[in-house]
């Protein structure tokens, strides 16, 4: 016999739709064959029922025989042995079907009781099966659906108890049922072979029987065929139940292998994080919005194909796209009070989905995945070898060897060193600027294995009693920003007081803080450690400028987190300095308006005195034209030396006065 085509009992704990869709095939397949089946048993036991109709059932028998190679079976339909047996079979009783006569007591043994049994109870336990198996998968997507509900931040240890036990109860029984489910199906297809030759042996050797071979029709080439027939089916008989073996024992083994993944969150230590995967597939919960904020969650089966997110719903024969995560950036939230969510964002920020996993181990393996994914690592030959290489390469940046300190000293662009800026005094003087620094290594700036902090941990208050009692008595409000009001001249005399939204990426210890390669080395591995470990969730403050200290206030409790108080004296010297240039240009341009004044009435006094020389060079040429006597020149002279002595006098009043 040809080999048959079976359900894979291993893949039934994963239940991908992918095994749902194969099981919707073999289910289809059993109803056809139960289809069949039927109408074969009614065509037998018209034989069975009535002689007077031996001919005519025996007729349609060899009809339906005939047509078996015309049914569309989704597994068997081109297994042409068993057609061309089938095809054998109706020419013979097509042949015989006017010289059968009643053959009750031989077609009721060796007839009818095989089919009847195959009917009756193995067609009916498929039945029975499917609706048990449909009734524990349906619970276990109720009990998963609780446990996904469980809250967070209200965790109750015996209602999770409780859901947890559910979960594993339901899951344990939807994978027996599901795996007994698959035998029953895989032993259909050699039942369904048995069901239909068996009967027809039966009849055929209570035929030869009745006749005692003497027919024409029965010849002895018939009989060598009947005879390979038998073997045939003892040969499926046999594989049948090596086959049952088989299926028995995977049963087994699988049932005590899969014991410890009945459980929603297996144990970490058994169960590792593989994070040097570029492919996974797994159910999540996919959160949609219904409204503008109500949402609802939709339990999906999810799988990467090359660089894109694919998700499949039960009953669909393929995957639909939800998205294209080349590039992309994932992330973990906190979303609804549920465990386990994380955030994939597309490279251009337009699209973005919230999907929650349904253990840590899934939850951390998804976010790697997505995250070799995104660099795209899966179009390299050994995808896994090199993820592992780039995520091993991460890690070492957050401690940097002597050869990568070599590697990132020559990558570093050059900067011309300089001297640092010198430090001001309280008192607002400059001090002399320092000698240019020594080029320290990455060792001397930051000690290797230093423990970095990626959150502020304690809080403290801002406000004394006393300055809040005396705030209060004052009758003034509140500053949002937690700062006290008590003096006036502090608030009047601030210069400087501005707001900032800020976010704490992390702080770490350093050796040095006079160079400004501190700042990049710490940069760098706070961002790289940040990277390896998956925590991209970052606190934010406000950070309050003003000339007395630099603050980082909560925005929530408005709770000051961090006070620097250094800068105090630099913040009033930046401010003084200012004030001296303000006043200083202040000056300047009055100086520029008096200057531009005194400008203007020179220029004004030397066009009088230019009119007046035109003046006497006019009078001069008329009295010389006219040839006046020497008392008349006295005379004019005179005059002219009178005005001009006058003038004179005038224009040196006014010199003075100017001057």
């Amino acid at each position: 016999m040809p080999g048959i085509d079976k359900l894979p009992i291993e893949e039934t704990l994963e239940d991908s739709p992918q095994t749902r869709s194969l099981l919707g095939v073999f289910e289809e397949d059993a109803a056809a064959i139960s289809n069949y089946i039927n109408q074969l048993f009614q065509a037998m036991h018209r034989i069975y029922d009535a002689q007077n109709e031996l001919s005519a059932a025996t007729h349609l028998t060899s009809k339906l025989l005939k047509e078996y190679e015309k049914q569309r079976f989704p597994l068997g339909g081109d297994d042409e042995v068993m057609t061309s047996t089938l095809q054998q079979f109706a020419k013979v009783i097509d042949e015989l079907s006017s010289c059968h006569a009643v053959l009750s007591t031989q077609l009721a043994d060796a007839m009818m009781f095989p089919i009847t049994q195959f009917k009756e109870r193995d067609l009916k336990e498929i039945l029975t099966l499917k609706e048990v198996f449909q009734i524990a998968s349906n619970d276990h997507d109720a009990a998963i659906t609780r446990y996904s509900r469980l809250s967070k931040r209200r965790e109750n240890e015996k209602i999770k108890a409780e859901v947890t036990e559910d979960v594993y109860t339901s899951r344990k029984k939807q994978h027996q049922t599901m795996m007994h489910y698959f035998c029953a199906l895989n032993t259909l297809q050699y039942k369904k072979k048995i069901a239909m030759l068996e009967p027809l042996l039966g009849y055929m050797q209570a035929q030869i029987s009745f006749f005692k071979m003497g027919s024409e029709n029965l010849t002895e080439q018939l009989e060598e065929f009947l005879t390979n027939i038998g073997t045939s089916v003892q040969n499926v008989r046999r594989e049948m139940e090596c086959e049952v073996e088989n299926m028995q024992q995977t049963i087994e083994d699988l049932e005590v292998a899969s014991d410890p993944l009945y459980l929603p969150d297996p144990d970490p230590t058994k169960f590792p994080v593989h994070r040097n995967l570029t492919r996974k597939a797994g159910y999540l919960n996919a959160r949609n919005k219904t409204g503008l904020v109500s949402s609802s969650w939709e339990r999906q089966f999810y799988f990467t194909q090359g660089g894109n997110l694919m998700s499949q719903a039960r009953g669909d024969v393929a995957g639909g796209l939800v998205m294209d995560i080349d590039n992309c950036s994932v992330m973990a939230v906190d979303c609804e009070d549920r465990r386990y969510c994380f955030q994939i964002t597309s490279f251009d920020g337009k699209k973005s989905s919230i999907l929650q996993a349904e253990s840590k181990k899934d939850y951390e393996e998804w976010i790697c995945t997505i995250n070799n994914i995104s660099k795209q690592i899966y179009l390299s030959e050994n995808p896994e070898e090199i993820a592992a290489r780039v995520n091993q390469t991460a890690l070492e940046a957050v401690t940097p060897s002597p050869s990568f300190q070599q590697r990132h000293e020559s990558m570093r662009p050059t900067v011309q060193s300089r001297p640092p800026a010198a430090r001001t005094s309280s008192t607002g003087s400059l001090g002399s600027e320092s000698a240019a620094l020594s080029a320290l290594s990455l060792d001397s700036l930051v000690a290797p294995d230093t423990p970095i902090q990626f959150d502020i941990i304690s809080p403290v208050s801002e406000d004394l009693p006393g300055q809040a009692k005396s705030s209060g008595q004052s009758g003034r409000r509140t500053n949002p920003f937690g700062e006290s009001e008590g003096s006036k001249s502090e608030t009047e005399d601030s210069i400087l007081h501005q707001l900032f939204i800020v976010r704490f990426l992390g702080s770490m210890e350093v050796k040095s803080d006079e160079s400004p390669d501190v700042v990049y080395e710490t940069m760098r591995q706070i961002l790289a450690a940040r990277a390896i470990h998956n925590v991209f969730r970052m606190t934010e403050s406000h950070l309050v400028v003003t000339c007395d200290c630099l603050k980082l206030i909560d925005p929530q409790t408005q709770v000051t987190r961090l006070r620097i108080c250094d800068s105090v004296g630099l913040a009033k010297q930046i401010a003084f300095h200012a004030e001296l240039d303000r006043k200083a240009s202040e000056k300047q341009k009055e100086i520029d308006r008096v200057k531009e004044k005194q400008q203007k009435e020179l220029n004004k006094q030397k066009q009088i005195e230019k009119d007046l020389e035109e003046q006497s060079r006019l009078i001069a040429a008329s009295s010389r034209s006219n040839q006046s006597s020497g008392e008349g020149q006295f005379v004019v002279l005179s005059s002219s030396q009178s005005e001009d002595s006058d003038l004179g006098e005038d224009g040196k009043k006014k010199r003075e006065s100017e001057a």
